[in-house]
């Protein structure tokens, strides 16, 4: 009997141990297969041809601002003073057709005077620039070859979180470097990303990788290598990916007709916090609170205004506020689209007709003067004025209250700074500093209060808790 038990846990243990060796992956025969298709790519830089000089290809920004680290893109850094000769930037891309079209990044091949493609056989080719969209980091490039190995394309929404992914690449210029890991999460929103939901995964990316393609156990491209989250400029183990039915949509629009065409409707919005929930009397923080709405926009013709809560486009539900750039945008301008908002404690089904997405487009008015000082500070801690009538015009407004000063206080901390306009509290439209201060007091000890607050060319909500305290 104790024989039967001894055999019954070894064979026990040897299952264990043989279920465990089973989910190891072997990638040999995929990167076998696949690696051909993997290109390096230099380019040719002119001098002061703007962008960062330390980091070619970086948007021109200063280096002590957070998205200087944040989301610093993966070119190879140049140390010491800077050059005045032609720089060099190294990356990755991928075949996708046989006869010579490559996907790549736009950061990595843009303002490029020259593009160099180097195939695993030693192969070089100098590529054209067919097209490239910034606001997805797509670039689509072409070589005079045929008869080239290419990738097979997967379906990025079929990836599961956990699941086993492959990056090929050019880290540092160590060509064809393949590197693991799993799907950390899908449908990331990153910050000054609107139309991209990043594929998440712990890979090791650094500088090389850029462009080159995420690969499931299938052997297919499920994704474009494009950003890491770092605080040195080297892997820590956070990698962000362009789902590859982005990058075709994007690739088929520059083949057909050399540019990108994306939907808008003239809003500028936020995330519903479960603070702003609470005061539109939404059943759960979810879809996309209007800040501000365009005049004479697509939006403001279809009658959405600001305090609405979008929670469908198109029949497509907004669970977040970064799922509505994404809907709007990949649909087709021109559409006419259902709606359905959230406004005064109920749904309402609006139709709006889609415009197209203007080049470097502004949405609002300019500040105008300050007006005169209150006296007194209010219950959260802000000296207001009324606005003049100048103002209201330049700012194309009909009310608001100017922040003149300020003390120490709840509204200091949730980040409310002089120069601001409040338009309103808890959607109630304030027109004179009286009513606001009266409508504070209204307000219990403990509850929150939403205010819509214009700064600049943009208006958001701001929401804070009254705890009791005067100021």
């Amino acid at each position: 009997m104790i024989a039967k038990y001894i055999l019954v846990a070894l064979f026990g243990l040897s299952t264990a141990v043989s279920a465990q060796t089973q989910v190891l992956p072997d990638f040999t025969s995929m990167v076998e297969k696949e690696g051909a298709s993997v290109v390096n790519i230099s380019t040719v830089q002119a001098p002061n041809m703007g962008g960062n000089r330390a980091f070619p290809g970086m948007p021109n920004i200063p280096e002590d601002d957070p998205f200087f680290e944040f989301f610093r893109r993966y070119m190879p850094p140049h140390g010491g003073a800077p050059r005045d000769f032609e720089s060099k930037s190294l990356g990755s891309g991928f075949i996708i057709t046989s006869d010579g079209y490559i996907l790549t990044n736009t950061h990595l091949v843009d303002s490029a005077e020259e593009i160099t493609v180097k195939l695993t056989d030693k192969r070089e080719f100098r590529a054209k620039l067919i097209g490239a969209d910034r606001k997805t980091d797509i670039a689509l490039l072409k070589i005079d070859a045929t008869g080239l190995p290419k990738v097979t394309q997967g379906d990025p929404n079929k990836l599961k979180v956990g699941e086993w992914v492959v990056a090929i690449g050019s880290p540092f210029g160590f060509e064809n470097s393949v590197t693991a890991g799993i799907v950390s999460a899908k449908g990331r929103s990153l910050a000054q990303e609107n139309f991209v939901p990043f594929i998440q995964t712990d890979v090791a990316i650094n500088p090389g990788n850029s462009g080159g393609p995420l690969f499931n156990m299938k052997g297919e491209v499920v994704g474009i290598n494009s950003q890491i989250y770092s605080r040195t400029g080297g892997f820590m183990g956070l990698s962000f990916a362009i789902p590859i039915d982005v990058a075709t949509d994007i690739s088929n629009q520059l083949i057909a007709h050399g540019k990108v065409s994306r939907g808008r409707i003239g809003v500028l919005i936020q995330e519903v916090t479960k603070e702003l929930a609470e005061s539109f009397g939404l059943p759960k923080p979810n879809g996309a609170l209007v800040a501000s709405v365009q005049k004479d926009g697509p939006a403001d013709k279809a009658g959405i205004e600001a305090r609405d809560v979008i929670l469908k486009f198109d029949g497509k539900p907004v669970n977040a506020s970064g799922d509505l750039p994404r809907i709007v945008g990949s649909t087709k301008p021109g559409s006419k689209v259902q709606v359905q908002v959230w406004r005064n404690g109920t749904t309402k089904e609006l139709t709006v007709a889609v415009d197209e997405v203007a080049p470097e487009e502004r949405v609002g008015g300019r500040g105008g003067k300050r007006g005169k000082a209150a006296d007194t500070a209010n219950r959260i801690g802000l000296s207001l004025s009324e606005l003049t009538a100048e103002q209201k015009q330049q700012l194309e407004i009909e009310n608001g209250l100017l922040v003149e000063d300020m003390v120490p206080g709840i509204a200091s901390r949730a980040g409310i700074r002089p120069g601001d306009v409040i338009l309103s509290m808890n959607n109630q439209d304030v027109k004179t500093v009286e009513q606001l201060n009266q409508l504070l007091n209204k307000i219990e000890k403990g509850r929150n209060i939403a205010l819509l607050v214009r700064r600049g060319d943009t208006a958001t909500f701001i929401t804070m808790k009254l705890n009791g305290e005067s100021k």
